[in-house]
C-alpha cells in the first residue's frame, strides 16, 4: 500500500513540542537584540515590536520548517 492509502491523524501535543523547538531559541534571540534598544519602554510597547517579528518568522520561517523537518513525528497513522 502506498503513503496516501493510509489516512495520518494530527497530533496536537506533538505538534506543540516540535514548533516549541525552534520557537523558544528564535523568541530569546528576539529579546536580547530588542530589550537595549527598548530600555525605558513598558512592556506593551515592547510587545508591539516583538509581536510583528514573530509572527513574520512564523508563518514565514518557523512552520515551514516544522512542516518539513518533524512531519513525520506530528502526523501518525489514523
Amino acid at each position: 500500500m502506498t503513503a496516501a492509502s493510509h489516512p495520518r491523524k494530527l497530533s496536537r501535543i506533538h505538534l506543540a513540542l516540535a514548533t516549541l523547538v525552534p520557537v523558544y531559541p528564535l523568541i530569546t534571540t528576539i529579546l536580547y537584540i530588542v530589550l537595549p534598544f527598548t530600555e525605558g519602554w513598558t512592556i506593551w510597547q515592547r510587545t508591539a515590536v516583538i509581536a510583528p517579528i514573530m509572527v513574520f518568522a512564523m508563518v514565514f520561517f518557523v512552520s515551514p520548517f516544522v512542516q518539513k523537518r518533524f512531519s513525520n513525528f506530528f502526523l501518525r497513522a489514523a
